[in-house]
């Protein structure tokens, strides 16, 4: 091969060293590369989390199958969305064709109930045992079948976002018949979403469909119970107020996605909604925060084995956020109201400097701790190894920030009457997850592109652990994304 040739393949398949190796082309080539790469290993458009490097095996938060997709983050919605960053930086339309499959895979496994189980299923046969929108009722066997939306994990609010996100994208890019389906599957979740919703302002963790009974669900403050068992008590808590694993903030922020995207004031409303149910929910003194979940009577209550009724600083510090950002979006100063006693609390609370347990006694403010044995435990050292490693127990849980963030906004809110601003991203989220293009992160070190275009393979993927890793995959490409917007050289 001539030297010249040589050298054009080198360069097409980003491995230069030096000045070139960080060109804008050569990223805009390893970025094209990237989603080649994604939409070859792609299940009709979506993708799950991880993959050896044979393909052979194949895993979502459990082994999954060739025919499966996963929905729960770091899945489709959330590959979508760093395709769709891809686009937007680069105007490759090879970025905007990978997200919409990804969307319309998506359409394909919303459920009657209008949200999203964790995994999509793809095999024909399989298929049959769920209720999705798109096989016609008179096509599905008799008998039960899977039709719970969860609000766990992000994993339907996560959905809808992107959804939302790519229709703000391709609304005059994309094909006719694709944004109706694309558009038909949002509106519908976002309606029955709305649906899920509690009188209080709450949504569960799980949806089976079912709009609740107004007359069973009484508005009222949260209490303390006057006794609760130090013993697992197994309640179906899948129905129960929500905050584990940021699922109302979740929630809220979809439905502030959809009044920007939309313009429908039933969406604001409801984010409203929700965030009048945290009113509600704060704990009254001498605990002033939040608990993980609530029972009917409002009051904090068991999920797992090892999750018993306590006020979690975790939840707390992503419902600090939650009220700033709603604040934000509507003007309403009763939303701060919290965050005095809220932060004050944390303050006395702490175990060391930027160091909460993750649950605190009810009553006591004693830090407690919980295991597979379903019992109460008082020191760490007494849980097991593989629950001790499993779960996050202590830790910063992002409350510093989530406390500077609500203070700065309630300090604003008095020197500002009605500022306005982009919502927080999630502790461990990213900000094109929640809709924030607007804000501009720095642009990472020359010498980290260096090494991303170094480490990618001919194929355009990475390889983790001789894994495929979408977590990896998201955040390559959101770096070689912020260089392109803030960094690249010509």
């Amino acid at each position: 091969m001539k030297p010249l040739v040589l050298a054009c393949v080198i360069c097409a398949n980003t491995h230069l060293l030096g000045e070139a190796a960080t060109s804008r082309g050569s990223v805009e080539i390893a970025l094209e590369n990237a989603t080649g790469y994604l939409r070859s290993i792609s299940t009709e458009g979506g993708y799950l989390w991880s993959y050896s490097a044979d393909l052979e095996q194949r895993w979502g938060e459990t082994k999954a199958t060739p025919s499966q997709i996963w929905v729960q983050p770091p899945g489709t919605p959330t590959v979508g969305m760093a395709l769709l960053r891809a686009w937007k930086v680069t105007g490759n339309s090879a970025h905007l064709k990978a997200a919409e499959a990804a969307a319309l895979a998506l359409a394909r496994g919303q459920l009657d109930s209008g949200g999203w189980d964790y995994a999509v299923e793809f095999d024909p046969k399989s298929r049959r045992q769920w209720a999705y929108r798109e096989i016609a009722v008179a096509d599905r066997p008799s008998g039960a079948r899977r039709n719970t939306t969860t609000f766990d994990d992000d994993n339907t609010q996560s959905a809808l976002r992107f959804l939302l996100a790519y229709l703000a994208a391709a609304k005059n890019q994309g094909s006719g018949s694709n944004l109706a389906t694309i558009r038909a599957t949002a509106d519908y979740g976002l309606t029955r979403m709305i649906e899920a919703q509690y009188p209080n302002g709450a949504w569960p963790q799980r949806f089976d469909g079912e709009r609740p009974d107004l007359a069973q669900y009484p508005i009222q403050a949260a209490r303390y119970p006057t006794n609760w068992s130090r013993t697992w008590t197994k309640p179906r808590y899948s129905g129960f107020y929500t905050f584990n694993d940021h699922a109302q903030r979740q929630c809220i922020l979809t439905m502030l996605a959809a009044n920007r995207h939309l313009g429908e004031r039933k969406f604001l409303e409801s984010a409203h909604r929700g965030g009048e149910f945290i009113l509600r929910a704060q704990m009254p003194e001498p605990q002033p925060a939040w608990a993980q979940q609530y029972n009917f009577a409002m009051e904090p209550d068991w999920a797992r084995a090892f999750e018993p009724p306590a006020i979690s600083s975790a939840e707390s510090a992503g419902i600090l956020r939650t009220l700033a950002d709603l604040y934000l979006a509507t003007g309403d100063p009763a939303l701060l109201k919290p965050v005095p006693a809220a932060v004050a609390w944390y303050r006395r609370s702490q175990l060391g400097p930027n160091l909460w347990a993750r649950f605190y006694e009810l009553g006591t403010n004693t830090p407690i701790y919980g295991d597979r044995d379903g019992k109460v435990h008082y020191r760490l050292e007494e849980i097991s190894a593989e629950r001790r490693s499993g779960y996050a127990w202590q830790g910063s849980f992002g409350i510093p920030e989530a406390i500077a963030y609500a203070e700065d906004i309630q300090r604003r809110s008095r020197e500002e009457p009605g500022v306005q601003s982009h919502t927080s991203p999630t502790p461990g989220g990213s900000m094109e997850e929640e809709g924030q293009i607007g804000l501009k992160p720095k642009p990472p070190p020359e010498g980290e592109i260096k090494r991303l275009l170094e480490t990618q393979e001919k194929s355009g993927r990475w390889l983790t652990r001789n894994r495929v890793e979408m977590r990896t995959f998201i955040r390559n490409m959101g770096a070689l994304c912020d260089y392109l917007e803030h960094g690249s050289k010509p």
